[in-house]
């Protein structure tokens, strides 16, 4: 199982790549392996406005429908269409299956976030 170690993850099983005040959000390796062939992503366009822990849209699979929940609070600055390919996400988690970028709005709130060890420890990896 991938998990990149410059990433900070959730409970929940999303990871966020922050680059100054953005955050490139996704679903963790662990995640989509749970939920199977990914077939449809419900997220909202740009310039919504997320609370972290507040649900930002829903992945759909062929197994489940699961929430998005942010790892941060802020405003989504870019989505990622990946409805043309979902399966993307399946094969790309960390790269080209990423779902959206939000500019930070609260930066501490990264520090209250998972490393990979803690997340590791987390799904017994």
């Amino acid at each position: 199982m991938n998990l990149p170690a410059d990433l900070k993850y959730t409970k929940e099983h999303e990871w966020i790549r922050i680059e100054g005040n953005v955050g490139t959000i996704g679903v963790t390796d662990h995640a989509q392996g749970e939920l199977g062939d990914v077939v449809y992503i419900d997220i909202p366009d740009a310039n919504a406005t997320v609370d972290q822990g507040g649900t930002f849209g829903t992945i759909e699979a062929v197994k489940t429908v699961a929430d998005l929940f942010a790892p941060v609070s802020g405003t989504i600055i870019e989505v990622n269409d990946v409805n043309g390919s979902p399966d993307i996400v399946n094969k790309d988690p960390y790269g080209a299956g990423w779902l959206v970028k939000i500019e930070l709005s609260k930066p501490s709130e990264v520090d209250g976030l998972l490393d990979v060890n803690a997340y590791k420890a987390l799904i017994g990896a």
